[in-house]
């Protein structure tokens, strides 16, 4: 089914905290680029943001989602760990399934919409 212009955005509210779209934008772009720094360039925000979300997210969970190493030749990086890998491959599958779910009313927002 096509994606609507109209699109759900999924906020997880935690006792501890919140992971959202932002969070897991952050944390996939980590994921792939191997640095805090490189993953806030690639979606266009402060590394001193990037890194306080890095630290949020790693307080809210009983577990590290990223763990982040120094120096050396490579000048140090980052990685998701395997908790927040599964964090990261929960809130997507919550995101598909409540998109899915919801098709037709954000199709029917669309149309009212013009």
């Amino acid at each position: 089914m096509p994606r609507s212009e109209a699109h759900l955005s999924i906020r997880i509210d935690l006792t501890t905290g919140r992971f959202g779209p932002g969070k897991a934008a952050l944390l996939r772009a980590i994921g792939e680029t191997g640095s805090i720094s490189a993953a806030a360039r690639t979606l266009g925000m402060s590394y001193a943001r990037a890194w306080h979300l890095t630290e949020d997210m790693n307080a809210v969970f009983r577990e590290r989602l990223v763990d982040t190493f120094a120096g050396g030749n490579r000048r140090g990086g980052a990685s998701l760990t395997p908790t927040g890998e599964k964090v990261l491959e929960i809130y997507e599958s919550i995101r598909t399934e409540a998109e899915q779910a919801v098709a037709k009313e954000l199709a029917a927002i669309d149309a009212i919409r013009g």
